[in-house]
């Protein structure tokens, strides 16, 4: 599922991304942390994971979900 990001804070690595559809939903730093991320900017375009409503997985938009 793509997504854009809204925030992001690079010390606690958690931020929250927009959904096409213009809902809102959080990350936490297990999520940021599954992918091979260092850092990500407000209006990237990323790659998520969502399983029970949480996002599980974050990547850029480019590469590939696990």
């Amino acid at each position: 599922m793509q997504a854009t990001v809204k925030t992001f804070d690079d010390a606690t690595r958690s931020g929250s991304v927009f959904l096409d559809d213009g809902a809102e939903l959080a990350f936490d730093a297990d999520a940021f942390d599954a992918g091979p991320l260092r850092l990500l900017r407000t209006g990237q375009r990323v790659n998520i994971v969502v399983d029970g409503g949480r996002i599980t997985y974050v990547t850029l938009s480019t590469f590939p979900l696990p």
